[in-house]
């Protein structure tokens, strides 16, 4: 096992002093004091749920409840990755709409029904903001109403 080495701040550059240690033992004398190393320590990160702000929208829909696009990213494997999008109104041809975001952004896709959420359209890639300035151009949503959620 190598030597541990350290350097303190004050010293000056190039010049370093070797100590010798046994492996797993730690040189506490040369370490900071605990009470220096938590107050330095950088404060926990918060975790947030992507899905909040939708979850929140949802439990109080109500009649005058604005309708949303939802636009989402789901993580497949690896770099791979599925945008869904759910929330179009039902006068709207999926399938159509489908082609077209198909022919325009040259991925795949798919109409999926689900039984919770109705008729959803799974494009391959990550094509949030594609889809989002897409129903914005071709007057399906406005841009108000179209959510983007993901990372």
């Amino acid at each position: 096992m190598p030597n541990y080495t350290f350097s303190p701040l004050y010293k000056q550059p190039g010049r370093r002093r070797r100590y010798n240690a046994a492996p797993g033992q730690v040189l506490s004398a040369f370490l900071p004091p605990l009470a220096f190393r938590l107050a330095c320590a950088p404060p926990p990160k918060k975790r947030t749920d992507p899905f909040a702000e939708a979850n929140a929208e949802d439990s109080g829909a109500g009649p005058g409840a604005k309708d949303y696009v939802h636009v989402r990213i789901q993580q497949r494997n690896g770099r791979k990755s599925l945008t869904t999008v759910q929330g179009l109104k039902k006068e709207y041809s999926y399938n159509k709409i489908l082609k077209d975001l198909k022919k325009e952004f040259c991925c795949n896709g798919t109409v999926v029904q689900d039984p919770e959420l109705g008729q959803v359209i799974q494009l391959q890639g990550d094509q949030r903001k594609n889809v989002a300035t897409f129903l914005v151009q071709a007057g399906i949503a406005k841009k108000d109403n179209i959510k983007i959620h993901g990372f």
